[in-house]
């Protein structure tokens, strides 16, 4: 009975790895991963800078004479007016001053008018010989001498009432004015700052960038506006902190002299409408502008990728759900995607989620990646401002 049996117990001895096969080859068939289309559609290449809020105009308040601060007549942060009095400094000495120039352009008048006077009398008495003619050249340099007393005292006078003034600092400039670096008490002069009052509305955004981009953005822009294209005039976006796109769109103003032979960057200053002064100088914020536009293009995430010994890799989901790993050349990056421009076809289906896992060959359960917020390469739009 037992050479009966035997026969049996090594077929089935070998039957039993082909069923644990099997049992595997159902197990990687089941494997999960998400995937996305190749898609086609027009792309709008965008660049990204770090830039530095500055004000439009920024005033560095000085004082123009020496003197106690008796007032401080602003409140630190609030907006000020061009004209407005941000302080008052002790007015005693320069109203001293100027009466004093006043005194003294009397007295220059008064000898002027004497002066003026020889003059008169001394012309026909020196022609009828009663006066030598020494006698009236004398009051004619005397009325001429007098004459420049008046002038320069008037100067003084001026400089008097000017000095007087200066004692009340006002803002030369409409802006919102910041904390004063001095108090009610100190003694300050000419080279002391008082404060500052920066012009917020609209604001600047100083942005060093490379010459290549530079010149691509430049290239861009005059084509689009010898085309008629308005839409470069307001190109810029702002993105602030915790990735909050600002709402209002700006302009590029004007581009510096030239590039910086250390950092190979030539700086750009951008325009910004600031109209609650929620912008402030100082801040960091990321400049997005559009760069390129490529009509047609394929577009696949940038999670998709993954890089192999220098080479762009992807994984593709054919028909019957065989995975096959494709080396691809890509193109610029946009928002959180790449474009493709060698390698794959719209329409295919590429691993966006489970490459770890996968092998080249391998039979997969594709499900289909949902899009989400990130994707779109699109910042959420920023809370309304209170």
């Amino acid at each position: 009975m037992s050479h009966r049996l035997l026969p049996a117990l090594l077929l089935l001895l070998a039957v039993a790895p082909t069923a644990c096969e099997k049992k595997e080859a159902v197990a990687e068939a089941a494997l999960e991963v998400v995937v996305a289309p190749v898609e086609k559609r027009d792309v709008e290449v965008f660049m990204e800078w770090i830039g530095t809020t500055t004000g439009y105009v920024n005033a560095q308040i000085y004082p123009k004479v020496q003197g106690y601060v008796l007032q401080q007549a602003y409140v630190d942060g609030s907006l000020v007016k061009e004209g407005d009095l941000l302080f008052q400094i002790d007015p005693r000495q320069f109203q001293a001053a100027l009466d004093q120039a006043q005194g003294q352009l009397g007295r220059a008048r008064a000898a002027l008018g004497k002066a003026e006077i020889d003059v008169r009398r001394y012309t026909p008495l020196a022609a009828q010989g009663a006066v030598s003619q020494q006698e009236l050249d004398n009051a004619i340099q005397a009325r001429a001498a007098g004459r420049a007393e008046v002038e320069s005292a008037k100067a003084a006078v001026e400089q008097a009432r000017l000095d007087l003034q200066w004692t009340q600092v006002r803002s030369p400039i409409t802006g919102v004015a910041a904390i004063a670096t001095t108090q009610v008490g100190d003694l300050v002069s000419p080279t002391t700052p008082l404060t500052e009052v920066s012009q917020l509305d609209p604001i600047k955004v100083n942005v060093p960038i490379s010459e290549a981009d530079y010149m691509r953005f430049a290239s861009r822009r005059q084509e689009s506006e010898a085309e008629g294209d308005a839409t470069p005039h307001r190109s810029l976006e702002l993105i602030l902190a915790g990735d909050v796109r600002y709402p209002e769109r700006g302009t590029v103003s004007v581009a510096g002299l030239a590039v910086d032979a250390t950092t190979g960057t030539i700086e750009v200053q951008g325009i910004f409408p600031n109209p609650k002064n929620l912008l402030r100088p100082g801040q960091y914020a990321r400049v997005r502008a559009v760069t390129d536009s490529l009509p047609g293009a394929l577009v696949i995430p940038q999670r998709a990728v993954r890089d192999l010994q220098g080479m762009s890799q992807v994984a593709v989901v054919s028909a019957d759900d065989k995975v096959g790993f494709r080396n691809v050349q890509l193109g610029p990056a946009t928002g959180s995607d790449y474009v493709v421009e060698k390698g794959l076809e719209a329409g295919e289906r590429v691993v966006v989620e489970g490459l770890q896992k996968i092998r080249d060959g391998m039979v997969v359960k594709p499900v289909a990646a949902q899009a989400s917020p990130a994707e779109t390469g699109k910042p959420a739009a920023p809370e309304a401002a209170k």
